[in-house]
């Protein structure tokens, strides 16, 4: 049993492609403003480079280089309506996602 747990959190941690990338884009409603925030992270074993973030609606960022398991948290611009983001780099990476919303707790702002 110990073994295949351990498995499961190895994978995790070790990369098993040379370039890949990790994407998760999240928006948050509350009852006065609305933010949003990009976590792209590098799961490859090699760095990503002229990586191109396209967050809709004109708004884009270029990012050099990105190294093996670096992650970085963007925000897109305030007046940016949050539905998509866009992100491709060199070695064939390209990831098109939705903005997720994350579930509301009772007592929390927001809910």
């Amino acid at each position: 049993m110990a073994l295949v747990f351990g498995l499961d959190i190895l994978k995790l941690s070790v990369s098993t492609q040379e370039y890949d990338i990790f994407v998760d884009p999240i928006i948050d409603k509350q009852s006065l403003f609305v933010t949003g925030r990009v976590t792209i992270q590098n799961t490859g074993s090699q760095p990503l480079t002229n990586i191109h973030v396209n967050f809709g609606a004109g708004d884009t960022l270029d990012i050099k280089t990105l190294k093996s398991g670096q992650k970085i948290i963007l925000s897109p611009p305030s007046d940016n309506p949050m539905e998509f983001v866009m992100i491709n780099a060199d070695n064939d990476i390209f990831v098109n996602k939705v903005y997720r919303e994350l579930p509301k707790m009772v007592g929390m702002m927001g809910s």
